[in-house]
């Protein structure tokens, strides 16, 4: 038995007896909602705590828990990784089926534990091919689609997805591709064209590129996530990462538009505002309270710290060397949403068919921690807005999605809204669109 086979195994071992319920010292995660969040003192492990929910899926008629006012059913089966979903202006769904491109050799012995874990969580996710955008058509609006078809394929591990005019551009992993889009129809076979280059391999270690459009369509604006937890990879690896791009749409220049942001995803605009707004995965390994992730508006130039300090100015000091100028500099977010629950999706309600007291704000998908040994995330919140800016703690939308023995049934991410208004979620290891509407609307038989 080779030495790194034997610290591997002593390693995953170490790893099970986490999973086994060793203690973290977790907090209570309310403390870290809204915009002043508790931030305890930084906690470094030798191993850092792992409890990822082991994959079941659901079973027969299983559905996620709505709120009061609310129900949920399943808006489409039986899909492979959805991860993303976009309204196309006629009502048809798009929805990105994805999976993760190959990753490279894992050096860490860290890095060999949380993968293996990892895998082993979430193996019952797996159901096929993917890395291909589906086409929903539910014309009677019944929320039952009679038309179910593949739109795209054989795209490279796809993610964000924005209609503007006749084009439409597919952010996959290493590059916004381009497409001629014809309203009414139910694929595209004409070839794609590249408008510009995005950070992709090898490393690739956030691979998500959330992608969204200008109001007035002349840019566009695609979320890039590090290629590291905290720059362990060097930081030439990080070269137009960690950043919100802005890409002109006629020439497919791109400048950074905002940076220090981890992972950011979900970017969309405020309606009132018409502010970027985006959700954020933060860093891992200082404790389970830290860092929260969170949603913000996003301010053109901006700094939010990412790696050298975290919610503003507090330092992070395994970030070698330092650099005052840029923590000097860095601003918080506007709203914390609790460490680790990993933050995808985001959506304003801006239809009217939900009850009133969803009206105006956010929807946020959180996939769920797998680094704190009190399971986070795992749900859809809503987060009340006035004038443009959060204005309340946050409440459960959606629920559910772990069983009675903190399996998961699924893990939401990517949301949208349906052209009646509907909230649709993307459910990627039970490989289910799930959709949400006042539970006064009459109950649709699914099929």
């Amino acid at each position: 038995m080779t030495h790194l086979h034997s610290l591997r195994v002593a390693l995953a071992f170490s790893a099970l007896l986490c999973l086994a319920g060793c203690s973290d010292g977790s907090g209570d995660p309310r403390a870290q909602l809204g915009s002043n969040p508790v931030l305890p003192p930084i906690k470094q492990f030798l191993l850092p705590p792992m409890h990822v929910a082991r994959v079941v899926g659901w079973n027969g008629q299983e559905t996620p828990t709505a709120a009061q006012g609310l129900k949920v059913a399943a808006f489409a089966k039986e899909l492979q990784h959805p991860r993303s979903l976009y309204t196309l202006p006629n009502g048809d769904v798009l929805v990105v089926e994805s999976k993760a491109p190959p990753a490279p050799t894992i050096k860490r012995p860290k890095e060999v534990v949380m993968n293996w874990v990892e895998k082993w969580a979430t193996s019952g996710g797996t159901t096929g091919e993917s890395n291909r955008i589906t086409l929903l058509r539910d014309s009677k609006g019944s929320g039952t689609p009679e038309t179910k078809s593949v739109f795209l394929d054989h795209l490279n591990s796809p993610f964000g997805v924005a209609l503007v005019g006749n084009d439409l551009y597919v952010a996959n992993t290493d590059a916004i591709v381009r497409y001629p889009y014809k309203e009414g129809e139910t694929k595209i076979t004409e070839p794609g064209t590249t408008l510009t280059p995005l950070p992709g391999g090898p490393i690739d270690h956030h691979w998500t590129k959330s992608l969204t459009a200008s109001p007035d369509g002349t840019k566009l604006y695609v979320g890039v996530g590090s290629n590291s937890n905290i720059t362990e990879n060097g930081m030439e690896a990080e070269h137009n990462r960690a950043a919100i791009l802005e890409v002109d749409r006629a020439s497919g220049r791109f400048r950074i538009f905002a940076s220090g942001l981890r992972n950011p995803n979900g970017l969309t605009f405020e309606p009132q505002s018409h502010a970027l707004w985006t959700v954020v995965n933060e860093r891992d390994e200082i404790g389970p309270d830290l860092v929260p992730d969170y949603m913000t508006s996003v301010k053109d130039g901006a700094f939010y710290g990412w790696p050298y300090s975290y919610y503003g100015q507090h330092v992070d000091p395994r970030v070698t060397p330092q650099r005052k100028d840029l923590v000097d500099k860095a601003i918080p977010p506007d709203y914390a949403l609790s460490s680790h629950v990993a933050p995808l999706g985001l959506v304003f309600n801006t239809g009217s068919s939900l009850p009133k007291d969803y009206a105006g704000g956010a929807f946020v998908g959180e996939h769920g921690s797998w680094n704190r040994q009190v399971l986070n995330g795992y749900k859809v919140i809503y987060v009340p807005f006035t004038d443009g800016k959060p204005s309340g703690m946050p409440k459960d939308v959606v629920t559910g999605f772990l069983d009675s023995n903190e399996h998961a049934r699924g893990r939401p991410v990517g949301l949208a809204l349906d052209k009646s208004g509907a909230l649709l979620i993307a459910d990627d290891v039970g490989n289910t669109v799930w959709r949400v509407t006042a539970s006064n609307q009459p109950q649709v038989t699914q099929r």
